[in-house]
């Protein structure tokens, strides 16, 4: 394997000769124009001697003018890249020497064909009487946010100032007006211009610089004793209460369990915000405020371990990063291990592995999912300079490298073996960017250094399978945990033995899954399918029975979908096709789209098979109303791009 730490497939920077370490944005929200205009100013450090330009990353700015040292520079906006954007060229006023330190100021505004932001009218959030701005810069749209080297393998520390007429937040820490004061420092929402100023000291990379802009106000949620960090919720008005009830119970604590694996959490604030309905993923790990869906809002807490996985993010991405997207599973893999290690110690036995079972299935799906682009298959990706790392978004990354870490784990003789060195590593590697070999290379040194024995173990294991593997099989069976799972095999299996007989003698009751938490009824929905589609009279009975077909629960309401639509050239499954689009796009009159790609794209998928006419119709209708990375992966899912 090569360690292609300075190569960065997906951005057009220079970012070896030149390295930004701090900017400020002076920026203004338009909700008229829709857009963001101002100013990024970068404090730069020269590496190389002779240095004649400096090149950003940009992606449809309207760049107006560059100064650099306070005078003003010549710039060229490069032909624009299908997947990298445009490079914006701009030369210095003399070759620069190593050591040198640059600023340099670009004005410019952002355009409609931002992808990093998703501007919504105000009939698309809850409250319905002001608009709504957010953000999404993974895995490399911070450049169409603003000119920066949008590469991971560098971080910076970020100020802000923005004028807004809307309360808005950014990933890093208020310095003014305070979270807990009045809703916008007091003046009048959605009419007075208030200066909100943040500051973000710790260096993250671009992808992890937000912003959302719309009504939203904020909760705090109890001290945790000992801690000096604070943690909080912001929400609309409308949700602000049942968000609160949501989550205010377990974020503090599980920040609390994590620290007692890794080093103390560095970001000074966690808070949590809750999105409109069309932003594209589970959660978002941006500094100090993760962005979360609001299909979270189960209303029973059944959903709220997502937090585990965002806030592990902390130190698994936002502290140690992958140097660049052909190493993405270092984030993701890291995280995943560590989100179910803790969900063990939070709450007991046997949820580490019941959370290792579901993930397989959503694991052996993406796998199938790129049988004809095997590559993606692979943990490490050597991407092609310009290749899209979006066309990859899986859960192959998350759950086979989560997988890899557990047969690490169990390799070197247990989780006890494992944790001296997962502290270590943070320790080591907290606030760099690193590839997968030098993640390897620190591996062998630790054991060599604490447990020489342990080589001969590390040496057992097939690293390039591992690597490099491709197929929907995992270099090794991973055995875990069934005994939360089994009452849902059983079930699952009564199910399958009972598709012969007449509907109305199947003795099934409502209280089958009286008892099942909320994984039980999607593990009992994902065993059902891995057996022959049930005929449509029992299908049907199954999702009025149990309230399947109209659960709230939209892990739930998905696992469904996914058994009804399993024969897909039945007249059964076009019917449940047009359910599961109306649910998806909002007609099933909730009005509430999911926007979360874990849910839609999915959805359309399949519906896409059942009838191609219906799918690109339904999303043709509704395409707006969904985040525009969602409308890129759906159209070329759908095979319209």
């Amino acid at each position: 394997m090569n360690d292609t730490m300075s190569l960065d497939p997906t951005t057009q920077a220079n970012y070896t000769q030149v390295v930004s370490e701090h900017i400020h944005f002076d920026w203004k929200v338009n909700f008229e124009q829709k857009n963001i205009s101002g100013s990024a100013t970068h404090t730069l450090s020269v590496k190389d001697d002779g240095v004649k330009e400096i090149i950003f990353d940009t992606s449809a700015l309207d760049i107006e003018r560059v100064d650099v040292d306070g005078q003003p520079a010549r710039f060229d906006v490069g032909s624009k890249h299908e997947v990298m954007g445009s490079a914006l060229q701009i030369d210095l006023p003399a070759p620069a020497k190593t050591g040198t330190t640059l600023i340099v100021t670009v004005y410019y505004k952002t355009t409609e064909g931002c992808t990093a932001l998703q501007w919504l009218d105000k009939e698309q959030t809850q409250g319905k009487q002001h608009p709504y701005l957010f953000s999404q810069c993974q895995p490399i749209y911070a450049r169409s946010l603003a000119p920066v080297q949008d590469t991971p393998s560098i971080k910076t520390t970020y100020t802000a100032k923005v004028a807004s007429v809307l309360p808005t937040l950014l990933s890093a820490v208020r310095i003014s007006p305070p979270s807990d004061g009045p809703a916008h420092g007091g003046k009048v929402v959605g009419k007075d211009i208030v200066v909100y100023e943040y500051d973000q000291s710790v260096p993250i990379p671009s992808y992890l610089i937000a912003i959302a802009v719309g009504n939203v106000v904020y909760r705090l949620f109890p001290p945790v004793e000992g801690k000096t960090w604070k943690s909080g919720i912001w929400a609309e008005p409308e949700l602000i209460d049942a968000c609160y009830w949501e989550f205010s119970e377990d974020t503090g604590r599980f920040l609390a369990k994590e620290e007692e694996i890794v080093p103390p959490y560095r970001f000074k604030v966690y808070d949590l915000l809750v999105l409109p309905p069309s932003f594209p993923y589970g959660g978002m790990e941006n500094a100090c405020l993760s962005f979360l869906t609001p299909t979270l809002l189960a209303g029973d807490r059944s959903l709220v371990d997502v937090v585990v996985h965002e806030l592990t993010h902390s130190w698994f991405g936002n502290g140690v990063t992958h140097a660049h997207a052909t190493h993405f599973w270092l984030n993701e893999g890291w995280t995943t291990y560590i989100e179910r290690l803790l969900l063990e110690k939070l709450h007991g036995p046997g949820e580490r592995g019941f959370s290792y079972l579901i993930g397989s299935k959503a694991l052996h799906d993406a796998l199938k999912l790129y049988e004809s682009q095997p590559r993606y298959q692979r943990l490490v990706i050597d991407f092609e300079k310009g290749e899209d790392p979006d066309d990859s978004y899986s859960r192959v990354p998350y759950d086979k490298g989560s997988n890899f870490l557990l047969h690490i784990e169990r390799t070197l003789g247990g989780v006890d073996v494992f944790l001296p060195y997962i502290n270590d590593y943070v320790s080591t590697f907290m606030g760099k960017s690193i590839t997968t070999e030098q993640w390897k290379d620190h591996l062998y040194a630790f054991y060599q250094r604490t447990n020489p024995e342990k080589i001969k173990a590390l040496d057992t294991i097939d690293w390039n399978a591992w690597f490099y593997g491709e197929g929907t099989e995992l270099p090794v069976k991973m055995e875990y945990d069934t005994t939360l799972a089994e009452q849902s095999y059983a079930l699952a299996e009564r199910w399958d033995k009972a598709r012969s007989a007449d509907i109305a003698t199947l003795d099934f009751q409502e209280s089958d899954v009286k008892d099942f938490s909320s994984n039980q009824k999607v593990v009992f929905l994902e065993r059902l399918q891995s057996y022959p589609p049930l005929p449509a009279s029992h299908v049907e009975s199954l999702g009025k029975l149990y309230h399947l077909s109209d659960t709230s629960n939209a892990e739930i309401r998905l696992r469904f979908y996914e058994v009804a639509l399993l024969d897909t050239q039945s007249e059964t499954a076009k019917v449940f096709a047009y359910d599961a689009l109306k649910w998806v796009v909002g007609e099933d009159g909730t009005g509430i789209i999911k926007g979360r790609m874990k849910f839609c794209r999915p959805i359309f998928r399949t519906a896409n098979k059942v009838d191609h006419s219906a799918a690109v119709k339904t999303f043709s209708s509704s395409k707006t109303s969904f985040h525009p990375i969602a409308q890129k992966l759906i159209e070329k899912d759908l095979g319209l791009a």
